[in-house]
């Protein structure tokens, strides 16, 4: 299906009420391919049901917790209003990967996420970006280069987030953004650029809104 016949994506998208369609816990149950999708990967509680929210503005519709590993399914979102019927498509979706580097899970059900997530990134046409979110309080830890190097491998275009910023001291980020770009500038599937955020502040959300329309419009 063309991406033309969903037309530009604008930063309003994100004002509109969003809400939880899917749940997929493998392949087979992927929604129909066509709208642009943007997905979310990081460490279990990295924050990324928390920053769903903020860049929604709805409070639980990504379901946050304090139990690591909780989101197990790639979860789908999408702007409200629409049938999900042929022409009647919403313009962009927001997934929220399986979180990694929770070492207390049984190892079948690691590797199940791990085929579960490889496949969607390998096979998934309309996946537009990944955003992979790193915790500001640990910086790049080994387990998120090796998504790095599953994204690279499988030629996905990806950009890294740092999230709960709130939580360093303010004259540490400048720094913690320049040492991200340091090590992942010669990653051949990273896009350039580091973002900032914190969903208990509403720091930098704007900029991550602008960032994911650009990538849903093919910048």
């Amino acid at each position: 299906m063309s991406e033309k016949k969903y037309g530009t994506v604008g930063v309003e998208i994100f004002a509109s009420p969003w809400v939880f369609i899917r749940g997929v816990p493998a392949m087979q149950f992927l929604p129909p391919e066509g709208p642009p999708e943007i997905a979310f990967a990081g460490r279990s509680n990295v924050g990324k049901s928390s920053l769903i929210n903020a860049l929604v503005g709805r409070n639980g519709l990504a379901r946050t917790s304090n139990t690591p590993g909780r989101t197990q399914e790639l979860n789908y979102f999408v702007p409200d209003g629409y049938s999900g019927e042929a022409g009647d498509l919403p313009p962009m979706a927001l997934v929220d990967m399986p979180g990694y580097g929770y070492a207390t899970a049984p190892k079948e059900k690691v590797d199940q996420w791990t085929k579960l997530v490889f496949d969607y990134l390998q096979g998934r046409v309309t996946l537009k970006r990944v955003y992979v979110l790193i915790d500001s309080r640990h910086g790049i830890k080994k387990n998120d280069d090796e998504i790095f190097t599953l994204l690279d491998k499988a030629a996905v275009s990806y950009q890294i987030v740092l999230t709960k910023t709130d939580k360093i001291k303010a004259a540490g980020v400048p720094k913690l953004i320049e040492e991200t770009l340091a090590k992942t500038k010669k990653r051949p599937a990273a896009f350039p650029g580091v973002i900032a955020t914190s969903s208990e502040k509403n720091e930098g959300l704007e900029e991550l809104r602008a960032a994911i329309v650009l990538a849903v419009n093919g910048g």
